[in-house]
């Protein structure tokens, strides 16, 4: 067989195969039925990742509003106020009391210091020498005290003897054996003795008045020194170093500015119809942004009897209510001991007080007994 018979017979197979398949077909499509088989047609890419997308966003929002029912705000009952503001511990600045140079710093940023513990050291070179002349004077001051002392006794003596003398004159006058004008004398020297006496013993408390002014300026001087040395007032930690070894500062120059931990606070700020409720010692509760879920138990320590945001022109109720008032909610200070570390000036977050002592907290806002 040749390639002109394969050909042939190609061709009588097409026919063959051709209308059977055609016949499988209809021979006029109606509208109809087209738009039914492009309704039908399997959906393309796009229409599928346009499904994914939707399924995706779904899901998301599901999420997110579980998240926000977790994590949204409690209900507020009426007898609650809050505000916002700032965990504040009161700082402290340590200042010097005399110019000076700075000798010594033995505290740096970020530590924990102890009520009367040495934070800083002042030089006291001059102060020392003062104090060494002051006791050269107290010493000399003593030494005039012991001679007029010894000047004081001697008169005593000289007064004696001049007493007994007139004495035994008077009784010899009496008896004939001494003149009037003898008795005269003895009683001149009487009056001289007397007299030296009463000046010796001036001249004695006179130096004992030196004496206690020279101890009170070599005390003032060692005061003096004692203020040199900066200590802390208070338990607390040191915030800000502001001066460094050997700078020369003023009087009342500062050198560190420490935190009371003891005295942890936060100002907040409330309108009048919610500040008129609150009284002092109200309980309280601060939630911080930090811990969400730690309510820490406080009270109402401060409460402004002036408004501290006001309008221009105040004519109006509604002036009126928008004013703002001060209000300082303060915790326990053996509580804020006992949690100094965690102590952080700054820290923003709500503070809740609540107007009715009688209702209860909610349970988002009980509080820790700790």
């Amino acid at each position: 067989m040749n390639e002109t018979d394969d050909k042939a017979s190609a061709t009588k197979i097409a026919p063959d195969v051709e209308p059977a398949a055609l016949a499988r077909l209809p021979a006029k499509v109606e509208p109809e039925a087209a738009h039914a088989i492009v309704e039908h047609h399997p959906p393309g890419r796009r229409g599928v990742w346009t499904r994914r997308l939707a399924l995706l966003a779904l899901i998301g929002g599901g999420i997110g509003y579980v998240v926000w029912q977790a994590h949204r705000a409690p209900a507020i009952p009426a007898y609650i106020v809050y505000g916002n503001g700032r965990l504040e511990a009161d700082p402290i600045d340590i200042d010097t009391k005399f110019a000076g140079r700075i000798a010594e710093l033995r505290v740096d940023e970020g530590d924990k210091v102890a009520a009367g513990q040495v934070l800083a050291v002042m030089d006291t070179r001059d102060l020392q020498q003062t104090l060494k002349k002051g006791e050269a004077q107290i010493e000399q001051a003593q030494k005039a005290v012991e001679e007029a002392r010894a000047n004081l006794d001697n008169a005593r003596t000289s007064s004696l003897l001049a007493a007994q003398e007139i004495e035994r004159t008077a009784k010899l006058v009496k008896n004939g054996f001494a003149t009037r004008e003898l008795y005269d004398q003895r009683k001149q020297a009487l009056d001289a003795a007397r007299a030296v006496q009463q000046a010796a013993q001036h001249h004695v408390s006179e130096a004992e008045k030196a004496l206690n002014a020279a101890v009170h300026d070599a005390d003032v001087t060692r005061v003096n020194i004692a203020d040199n040395t900066l200590i802390a007032p208070r338990d607390g930690r040191i915030e800000y170093r502001v001066a460094n070894v050997g700078e020369v500062l003023p009087a009342g120059g500062k050198v560190f500015t420490m935190l009371d931990t003891a005295y942890v606070y936060m100002d907040v700020y409330l309108p009048t119809l919610q500040a008129d409720k609150v009284r002092i010692g109200a309980e309280s509760r601060i939630l911080l942004d930090a811990y969400p879920d730690r309510p820490i138990p406080a009270k109402v320590s401060f409460l402004a009897d002036q408004a501290q945001f006001t309008p221009k022109m105040v004519e109006t109720r509604d002036d009126r209510d928008r004013m703002m008032f001060r209000v300082r909610v303060k915790i326990d200070p053996a509580r804020a001991k006992a949690h100094a570390d965690a102590v952080r000036s700054g820290l923003p977050g709500v503070a809740y007080v609540k107007t009715d002592d009688k209702a209860p907290w909610t349970p988002a806002l009980q509080g820790s007994p700790e």
